[in-house]
């Protein structure tokens, strides 16, 4: 069922092995994004290129609640996984894709008042807001694909399968942007086309996902429905994904409140921040690897109740992460003016964001720390300390904002927000030594 032996030797070697696929799976992720917004912009009308936009994004939020699946997955898969429990890696693929199913399924069922409240939350003309409708009616149908996709991703990262999540990436993300211009250049079917596209390439991820994990039905407890159903289990699953939802819902909300804030001062002052935030963003899909890695091996650790394992893969993993951090860090800090110049045409906004560019690189190494812990606490299934030390770096923020903001301004924003970084990674940190100790024989 696994390609890894779990008491194999911690290396680099199998660290990158886990990590690299990752980060180029991540890679493929707003490519397609690019695609569909190409191929709808050749139809010559801005109402279907915000429409598709808009539609994306609505989706995009709504699935967004469901990523505790595989986050979840990860740490109780591999700590079965190290504790030689075959049969509980085999149950748990099964209740995930149980799980994905039956809220895909109420997606569908409460569509109508869903769809009504994201458009009354993000309104549009009538024109866009009808082709957004039929983008949404599309693709919501592929919603139990797309939930069940991420307990598949959480299983595989678990046993270390990175190269097949990477496949399965790769040939949704492909097979999405082939169909998307076939159906809108080559069959004329404009947005309802692209969203075709989607739904056709999630189901399509979905058995090819089922296809990779197809070692798991060899085991005759991915069908034990006494023990897929067992209370106490499912009760632990319960508690760690809400634990999740819950630290995940702050971290947006941490995110999305510093764009909101940042509009008091003006629309390129509000351009520059959505220019530089997106250094952040994509620090941390390369820092994903990294921290799949410390899931997968910290989980199986505790498993396997190895005290020493724990430590070793929270150092290579984490050592990793910082390398990478202080990479980008340079890398932004010399080539962000450049990068800048690519990204906005207008001069006031590359002139503000070049004022505030120093904040990126700052960011990015005190991040490094929250983004290690989040893998490591995650493989744990800690997950009650992941959310009460998010709380407390939430109101750290929050007072931060308050004290700095008035009286520097974006600068005190974007302080406000470095400190947040600082907070996740010391709160966590403080709570480390309590993660070895319980894991202790």
């Amino acid at each position: 069922m696994a390609e890894t032996t779990p008491g194999a030797p911690l290396t680099h070697r199998r660290v990158l092995k886990i990590a690299l696929p990752v980060v180029l799976s991540n890679a493929t992720i707003p490519l397609l994004g690019v695609v569909d917004t190409a191929v709808v912009g050749q139809l010559g009308d801005p109402a279907p290129i915000g429409a598709v936009g808009l539609g994306a994004v609505i989706l995009t939020s709504i699935y967004w609640v469901f990523g505790f699946l595989r986050m979840g997955t990860v740490g109780l898969a591999a700590q079965a996984l190290g504790a030689g429990d075959r049969a509980e890696v085999a149950a748990l693929l099964t209740r995930v894709l149980l799980i994905g199913g039956a809220a895909g399924l109420a997606l569908m069922l409460l569509q109508m008042p869903i769809f009504a409240a994201a458009l009354w939350l993000s309104p549009a003309s009538p024109e866009v807001e009808s082709l957004v409708r039929a983008y949404l009616q599309v693709r919501i149908f592929s919603a139990p694909a797309a939930i069940a996709i991420y307990g598949i991703l959480g299983w595989l990262i678990a046993q270390e399968r990175t190269g097949a999540v990477l496949a399965l990436q790769l040939w949704q993300n492909g097979l999405n942007a082939a169909l998307s211009i076939w159906f809108v250049l080559g069959l004329d079917l404009g947005v309802e086309g692209v969203a075709l596209a989607t739904f056709l390439a999630e189901w399509s991820g979905l058995i090819l996902g089922l296809w990779l994990c197809r070692r798991a039905f060899a085991v005759t407890a991915w069908r034990d429905w006494a023990r897929i159903f067992d209370r106490a289990i499912l009760w632990r699953m319960a508690a760690v994904n809400t634990d999740i939802l819950i630290r995940s819902v702050l971290l947006l909300l941490g995110f999305s409140s510093f764009l909101f804030f940042g509009a008091d001062f003006g629309d390129v002052t509000l351009a520059a921040n959505q220019v530089l935030i997106q250094f952040v963003y994509v620090t941390s899909y390369a820092m994903d690897g990294f921290a799949f890695a410390a899931e997968a091996l910290v989980g199986q650790a505790v498993g396997a109740r190895a005290h020493h394992r724990i430590r070793r893969a929270a150092i290579l993993t984490s050592l990793w992460g910082l390398g990478t951090c202080a990479a980008l860090a340079l890398a932004f800090s010399l080539a962000g003016g450049a990068l800048i110049d690519t990204m906005t045409t207008a001069d006031t906004v590359r002139a503000e964001a070049r004022s505030f560019l120093p904040w990126i690189a700052l960011a990015v190494l005190i991040g490094c720390a929250s983004w290690m812990l989040d893998g490591i606490f995650i493989g744990a299934t800690r997950t009650r300390d992941m959310r009460n030390m998010m709380a407390l770096s939430f109101l750290g923020y929050a007072g931060l904002v308050a004290l700095l903001m008035p009286a520097f301004g974006n600068h005190g924003l974007w302080a406000a927000l470095t400190g947040f970084f600082a907070l996740r990674g010391l709160t966590l940190g403080l709570r480390y030594p309590a993660l070895e100790r319980d894991a202790a024989p």
